[in-house]
């Protein structure tokens, strides 16, 4: 159910918005009435996308953005704003997979760095940089994902598993660190949710993870989008440093 105009007057950063959840959430935002921005790095899907936000919000910026380097995660923020006046919303969507099915016997430490860069480091920058613009109107929504393998793990996906947990922890310390101010930062951890993403995920890998949700299928980026959309809201006022669930029944705490 679509709710129009409750993003009226929000400017939203969306994070690996070019595709994927990141994509669903953008166009969910644009949908709701949300000036919508998406940070991103392949150039093809972010003008794709940018065409497509902008018959919804004709203000949708698309903007380069490599989320492990802080200059432009910085120079991001910065362009956003300046555009807007101001970011009241923050989805970070960005992330890899990294190598799977794999031992950590087998699993590189390049590997491991490279995955936790993205998917931790980069949480990290987009956080602080959004939080820098959100500290100036006392106002924001912060909505970092993560993923049921970084609450219960996935054997053959470590590095995925301990930066996920890592986005887990930031998303606690943050939300009690700004939880006196009219800030609320909040994560999402998802089960197996088809995207293009799991076309990377070895057949194995990708059983073992679904056959664990009870409901015996995996998730839609829309149903990932309407529950999204709910947190980073206005509605969602006494939640945070919370880290909610969409796992089909898999989640077990």
């Amino acid at each position: 159910m679509i709710f129009p105009g409750r993003f009226a007057g929000r400017v939203a950063v969306v994070t690996g918005g070019a595709d994927g959840i990141g994509r669903a959430v953008a166009g969910r935002i644009a949908v709701e009435g949300g000036i919508v921005a998406i940070f991103d790095i392949n150039d093809r899907l972010m003008d794709q996308a940018r065409a497509e936000l902008s018959k919804d919000c004709p203000g949708a910026m698309a903007v380069r953005v490599d989320i492990t380097d802080e200059d432009q995660v910085r120079k991001g923020m910065a362009h956003v704003a300046g555009r807007t006046g101001r970011v009241d919303i923050m989805v970070n969507c960005a992330g890899v997979p990294g190598p799977n099915n794999v031992g950590i016997l087998d699993y590189s430490a390049a590997e491991f760095e490279r995955v936790c860069r993205i998917n931790l480091h980069g949480a990290f920058l987009v956080s602080k940089y959004a939080l820098e613009r959100m500290k100036e109107r006392d106002y924001g929504r912060i909505l970092l994902i993560s993923s049921i393998g970084g609450k219960e793990g996935n054997p053959g996906m470590i590095g995925y598993a301990a930066s996920k947990s890592g986005v887990i922890g930031l998303v606690k310390g943050l939300g009690k660190e700004f939880a006196r101010t009219g800030i609320r930062i909040n994560g999402l951890a998802p089960a197996v949710i088809r995207t293009a993403l799991l076309d990377a995920v070895a057949p194995e890998q990708l059983k073992y993870m679904t056959d664990k949700i009870p409901m015996g299928r995996v998730g839609t980026v829309e149903e990932t989008a309407a529950l999204s959309a709910w947190i980073v809201s206005e509605e969602c006022s006494f939640t945070t440093g919370f880290v909610f669930d969409l796992s089909g029944g898999r989640a077990t705490y």
